[in-house]
C-alpha cells in the first residue's frame, strides 16, 4: 500500500513506495496513475528524466514556475532539499530535507515554485523525476547551493557542482 504524508511545505508530499524483495532483488511500482488518482495526486507527467552522480556532487537549487515534479532514487542514497522559491509567498526561504535511497523507495512530490537540490552520499546515486512541463532553460531559475537566504545546513563543504549551480541563474 502506497502511503502518501504531508510536509511542513504546503503541496509538498512524501510517498512511501510499496517494495516486494526477494532472494532476487526488490522489484517497485513508480507510477500508476490509477492509483495515484485515487490518492489524490491528480497532476499529469509529461517527461521523465535522470541524472547519475559520484559522491559529492550536488545538483541544484533548481526552480521554475509551472513543473510539478515527482522525484526518487532507485539507486544509491541521496540527501534531497527542496525549497520554497516563490518570493510572494511569506514562506520564501523555508526548506525541509529528505533522504532519499533505493533501500527506503521514497518519493517526493514537488509543487511548482520549489527548488530542488540534491547531494549524492553514496558511492553513486541516481536521481529520477518526472516532469508535469516539459523542460525549458528560459524559466529555470538556480540559486547558489550555499544561498544565504537559505540557511541550508550541509553535510559536506566542498561538494562537486557545475557552473551553473556554483554561480547561480535567475529568471
Amino acid at each position: 500500500m502506497v502511503k502518501v504524508s504531508k510536509t511542513k511545505l504546503p503541496g509538498l508530499l512524501l510517498i512511501q513506495l510499496d517494495a516486494f524483495r526477494d532472494h532476487r532483488g526488490v522489484y517497485v511500482g513508480t507510477y500508476d496513475e490509477a492509483r495515484y488518482r485515487k490518492l489524490g495526486i491528480r497532476v499529469k507527467f509529461v517527461e521523465d528524466d535522470y541524472s547519475r552522480s559520484r559522491r559529492r556532487v550536488l545538483r541544484g537549487i533548481h526552480a521554475d514556475s509551472k513543473s510539478w515534479k515527482l522525484i526518487s532514487c532507485p539507486l544509491g542514497r541521496i540527501l534531497v532539499v527542496i525549497v520554497n522559491c516563490n518570493r510572494r509567498s511569506r514562506r520564501f526561504g523555508r526548506w525541509q530535507a529528505f533522504e532519499l535511497s533505493e533501500k527506503n523507495c521514497r518519493q517526493l512530490l514537488v509543487p511548482p515554485k520549489h527548488g530542488v537540490v540534491h547531494l549524492v552520499l553514496s558511492r553513486q546515486a541516481m536521481f529520477s523525476y518526472k516532469q508535469s512541463e516539459y523542460y525549458d532553460p528560459k524559466r529555470q531559475a538556480t540559486y547558489r547551493w550555499d544561498d544565504p537566504a537559505f540557511k541550508i545546513r550541509w553535510p559536506v563543504r566542498n561538494p562537486i557542482l557545475s557552473k551553473r549551480d556554483r554561480l547561480g541563474h535567475y529568471v
